[in-house]
C-alpha cells in the first residue's frame, strides 16, 4: 500500500485487526524482514509494517535522513490509517525511529519495544565509523553490503544462518545508494533518547542479545537500569528474528497481549 508523505511515496503493508503494532526494519533491511511473523501476529493485532526512508520501495528525501524525518514518515502513515494509539517494535536503527517518534508523539505510543537497539547516541569512534562506511558504499556498493549484512551476525551463526544471510543480503542490495548514504547520516546525527526509557507509564521492552557485534550486551542492560523496561536476553547476535526466531515470536506476542 501506498501514501504519499512530502512528495514521495510511503509503502507501508496493513494486515488483521485489533490493537495497532508497528513494525520499523533496520538498516538496509525493508518490511519483508517481517514476513515470516505477520501470519501469526495478525490473528489478533492489527500489523502494520513501513519502509522507512529510502529502504524498500520508499523513496529517498534528501540527502540525510535524520530520524526524526523518519519518524515523520511514520505519523504519516498512522494518521493515513487513522490509528491514534500504536506499539512500536522497532529494530536497529529502526528503534532510533520509534524513539525519536515517541518524544514527538507520546500520546499516540501504547508500547515501545527496541530490538537490538539502543537509546544512546553514536560515540565519535562509531561516528567516525559511520564516516569510514559512506567512502566504504561510495567505493564499492556490492562489497560494503555483504560484509556489512555478516558482520550483523554472530560468528558460529554465519554458516548456520548462510541462507538466510544470502537473503537479508538480496533484499539489502535493493536499498539505493542515495538511501543507504542518508540513513547512515541521520544515525550519525541522532539525539540521546534515555529519557524516553524512564517514561513512567509507558509499556517498554528491550531485546538484548549477549553476542550482539553491533552493541555492547553491558551498555545495553544498564540503560534497563532504574526503568521499568522489561529486559529480554537472546544468547546470539544483532539479528535476534532470524538467530533466534522462536523465542524472538513468543516475547512480542507476549509484549503486545501484556500490554
Amino acid at each position: 500500500m501506498i501514501v504519499a508523505h512530502k512528495g514521495i511515496n510511503l509503502y507501508y503493508t496493513d494486515n488483521g485487526v485489533g490493537n495497532a503494532v508497528v513494525f520499523l526494519h533496520g538498516f538496509l533491511e525493508n518490511l519483508t524482514m517481517w514476513d515470516a511473523f505477520i501470519p501469526k501476529l495478525s490473528k489478533k493485532n492489527r500489523v502494520i509494517c513501513i519502509d522507512l526512508l529510502g529502504h524498500g520501495n520508499t523513496e529517498c528525501l534528501g540527502y540525510i535522513h535524520t530520524m526524526e524525518l523518519m519518524a515523520d514518515a511514520v505519523e504519516t502513515v498512522l494518521n493515513h490509517l487513522n490509528i491514534t494509539q500504536a506499539t512500536l517494535i522497532g529494530h536497529s536503527m529502526g528503534g532510533y525511529v520509534a524513539l525519536a517518534f515517541a518524544e514527538k508523539n507520546p500520546e499516540t505510543l501504547k508500547g515501545l519495544c527496541l530490538m537490538n537497539s539502543t537509546a544512546l547516541p553514536d560515540t565519535p569512534e562509531k561516528k567516525q565509523n559511520r564516516d569510514r562506511a559512506i567512502a566504504a558504499v561510495k567505493q564499492n556498493y556490492k562489497t560494503f553490503i555483504r560484509i556489512a549484512v555478516n558482520n550483523l551476525f554472530r560468528p558460529k551463526n554465519r554458516i548456520t544462518f548462510s541462507n538466510e544471510i544470502k537473503e537479508v543480503i538480496n533484499e539489502a542490495l535493493k536499498t539505493p545508494l542515495q538511501g543507504i548514504i542518508a540513513a547512515l547520516e541521520g544515525m550519525k546525527i541522532r539525539e540521546n533518547r534515555e529519557h524516553i526509557l524512564k517514561t513512567p507509564n509507558l509499556n517498554k521492552m528491550m531485546i538484548i542479545s549477549i553476542k550482539d557485534p553491533v552493541l555492547d550486551y553491558k551498555t545495553l542492560l544498564k540503560q534497563t537500569e532504574n526503568t521499568n523496561i522489561k529486559s529480554i536476553q537472546f544468547p546470539d547476535g544483532h539479528m535476534s528474528h532470524i538467530e533466534n526466531k522462536n523465542i524472538f515470536l513468543t516475547s512480542i506476542m507476549h509484549f503486545i497481549e501484556n500490554k
